[in-house]
């Protein structure tokens, strides 16, 4: 075998192959766009590259075929947040050959220890989870857009590696063929008649209002649940934005207010995958670019929810029963036909409880391993709890109007 690291446009292309020839076979698949991919590993795009980099590496047989591709990456601001400096590995594709993911996972070890890193996660992705993060070990059905789809064996190459699970993540599916509970419905509408809430949904026109809006309240958030968050920057989020703004729908991103402070948001992604696996191999070139105007507009009919939060203060409000039916409704009114709420990690009772209190169930299972390179540390699962989480997660009694 032979291992040949990424640094020029044939290797780039040959990573980008990898899963078109692994895949080829698998109705399940969904080639996502070599433009998105790429991205990733664009300083210019991507703010990760600011406090930290990455490489990749394709691999081939004696034969001089394709057989796996891996990257490995760092970011010191989140990597030192660990009880070890921990990097990451994603973008893992292999034949089903333990000697050849072995191969692979060494790389990304070796260069990230390197790079002075103890541990590494993966597969996530170089950036915000909100997209390529867990290994697919349960529901191996069409993925949403943005969610990672793999085969079975990977598991076994992981695990027989030695990665340990770190956390699970769930994906529930709600189907809107079904009403909602009376009770549930009820309790929504009578949130929206109270005179201090008020929701609406985003204005591309005010992109720019309603981004400051959710970034205030997406750390708000994450610095009281994580103990050491890594705040989330306007003009990461802001660029992120700009370049999704094309595949958005703002009838599908809504805000919670309570006299006049945002308070909470929900964010939907029209699942562009539905359209995507209509083009042929991921490139937008003039042909694809024309199916994709045409089945925008066509073929679309879910989404997947990618953001969701309210601060703390009103976490126990039900606020979000409120955001939550008001943006169904509205894709129900514009023929969407069902909902993937994702992800949600198994350490967060609180929402677990909430997704099935809507109806909603779980259909896939992803997880995220962590590999010490001292094998004989201690190893810890996370638990993504600070104090004030803990005392709720006690105290939780799963009423919808919580």
């Amino acid at each position: 075998m032979k291992l040949i690291e990424v640094n020029n446009k044939t290797t780039i292309r040959e990573f980008l192959e990898v899963p078109k020839i692994l895949y080829k076979n698998d109705p399940n698949w969904t080639c996502p766009l070599d433009m998105e991919i790429e991205n990733t590993f664009n300083p210019q795009k991507n703010a990760s590259f600011k406090h930290g980099g990455a490489c990749r590496w394709v691999l081939k047989n004696d034969q001089d075929l394709l057989i796996g591709r891996i990257a490995a990456f760092y970011d010191e601001q989140k990597a030192n947040h660990n009880p070890q400096p921990t990097g990451g590995m994603g973008f893992f594709e292999c034949i089903d050959d333990q000697q050849a993911a072995n191969l692979l996972f060494d790389t990304g070890k070796n260069w990230l220890a390197g790079k002075g890193m103890q541990a590494m996660d993966g597969p996530i992705n170089f950036g915000e989870n909100f997209v390529n993060w867990g290994l697919l070990v349960e529901g191996f059905i069409p993925q949403g857009y943005g969610m990672p789809y793999n085969f079975p064996y990977y598991r076994t190459l992981f695990e027989t590696y030695g990665f340990k699970t770190y956390f699970e993540q769930y994906s529930f599916h709600d189907t809107f063929s079904r009403p909602y509970p009376e009770q549930m419905r009820n309790f929504g509408e009578r949130f929206w008649r109270k005179p201090d809430y008020s929701f609406k949904h985003l204005e591309m026109k005010e992109a720019e209002k309603y981004i400051r809006e959710l970034v205030v309240m997406y750390n708000k958030i994450w610095s009281e649940f994580l103990e050491n968050y890594t705040p989330l920057k306007f003009e990461d989020f802001y660029g992120i934005f700009q370049e999704a703004r094309a595949i958005l729908d703002e009838k599908y991103i809504w805000f919670g207010y309570n006299k006049g402070q945002p308070i909470g948001f929900l964010i939907v992604f029209p699942d562009m995958n539905q359209v995507f696996r209509k083009l042929k191999n991921g490139r937008l070139g003039f042909i694809n670019i024309l199916k994709l105007l045409y089945y925008k507009k066509r073929a679309i009919t879910r989404g997947r929810l990618l953001l969701s939060g309210v601060v703390p203060e009103f976490q126990r409000t039900g606020v979000v029963g409120g955001m939550y039916i008001k943006l169904t409704d509205t894709m129900r009114e514009h023929g969407m036909e069902e909902l993937e709420l994702s992800w949600v990690g198994d350490y967060n009772l609180t929402v677990n409880k909430m997704y099935n209190q809507f109806g909603a169930t779980k259909e896939k299972t992803h997880i995220t391993f962590r590999y010490l390179f001292d094998r004989e540390a201690p190893f810890e699962r996370f638990n993504n709890l600070s104090k004030k989480f803990e005392k709720d997660r006690k105290k939780e009694q799963g009423n919808f109007e919580d």
